[in-house]
């Protein structure tokens, strides 16, 4: 495993960590305590030594599952959560210093950790980056010794380009991709700018970017990647990176001429993401503890060539750019 610096946090972190919205279970389909568990000790024993959660997940049982598994290890591994996507309805006025205190208390008795190595804003409304007591909120949770480390959860690269304003903002987690470029420009630059750590979520496109799927592939009727093609339950960004699904597959089949021998591109598409430099740590989800092995197998593989890359943005620009790429 490789490490990198997460920013202005100093901690030095797996470049290929884990997400945890589905490692107990496919989307929709439950949760399973020893599968998620299983998941989580091999990837601390194969090097990973960042998690990433939400209190949201699975309503809590991820969490919780973390944090049984980190209290029984001995290695030093980061927690990261997340609070915010339990206000209903989402909107800015349900984000009070008082809800997120709550929040990250919740957290903390349900990981049992004494203190959370970093909370995240989860995908809060744009208006909310624009109150300073949101943000003095958490300076006070350090302060109590409850939080190390602020960051925010984004949808788009004017939230975490205004995130980056507060001094005690570390972190920004964003979706980027090969299919959602647009964070390489200007969002990049400024983070390196104020020493953020990049966390990148999403980063096969919900799964598209394995090469697994085709237009007879279904999704469980619970799956987002089923029902919010559209944005019906949540941003439309955060399925299938907000690619419309027929011409997502129609750039996948290109991208497997380029790689005609790989029969899994996951590897290929991390590889792609870590080419970025500015790039502090990618948290690919599993389900499966082969999943994870797919995913980790992209440190060992051999670097992508410039001339690989540039041929994969080019299917990008072909394919994807006039209709993603200023969206988000």
């Amino acid at each position: 495993m490789n490490y990198r610096k997460l920013g202005k946090t100093n901690l030095n972190i797996s470049e290929i960590s884990l997400g945890t919205w589905q490692v107990g279970g496919k989307w929709g389909s439950g949760f399973d305590d020893t599968t998620a568990e299983k998941i989580i000790n091999t990837a601390i024993d194969k090097g990973i030594n960042f998690i990433d959660t939400a209190d949201v997940y699975e309503s809590g049982l991820s969490e919780a599952a973390v944090g049984r598994v980190l209290r029984s290890r001995s290695e030093e591994v980061y927690i990261a959560t997340k609070c915010g996507r339990q206000i209903n309805p989402h909107v800015d006025e349900g984000y009070t210093p008082k809800a997120l205190r709550k929040f990250v208390e919740a957290s903390l008795k349900n990981t049992g950790l004494e203190r959370l190595d970093l909370i995240q804003l989860h995908c809060p409304p744009t208006d909310t980056y624009y109150r300073p007591e949101i943000f003095g909120l958490f300076e006070d949770l350090k302060k109590e010794g409850k939080i190390a480390n602020l960051g925010v959860s984004v949808e788009k690269v004017e939230e975490g380009i205004k995130a980056m304003q507060y001094d005690n903002v570390t972190t920004v987690q964003i979706i980027f991709n090969l299919f959602r470029q647009r964070p390489a420009e200007l969002f990049f630059r400024e983070a390196e700018k104020n020493d953020i750590g990049v966390i990148v979520r999403v980063p096969l496109a919900s799964g598209l970017l394995t090469g697994k799927f085709d237009q007879n592939t279904s999704f469980d009727k619970e799956d987002h990647r089923n029902f919010n093609r559209n944005g019906e339950a949540f941003d439309k960004g955060e399925t299938f990176s907000g690619v419309n699904y027929e011409t997502g597959l129609e750039a996948v089949n290109e991208l497997k001429q380029l790689f005609p021998d790989a029969e899994n591109l996951a590897p290929i598409a991390l590889q792609w993401i870590l080419s970025h430099k500015t790039v502090s740590t990618i948290i690919p989800g599993a389900s499966k503890e082969e999943h994870l092995l797919s995913n980790l197998s992209a440190v060992e593989k051999k670097t992508l060539s410039e001339d690989q890359i540039e041929k994969m943005n080019a299917i990008y620009d072909k394919h994807l750019k006039a209709q993603i790429h200023q969206k988000w």
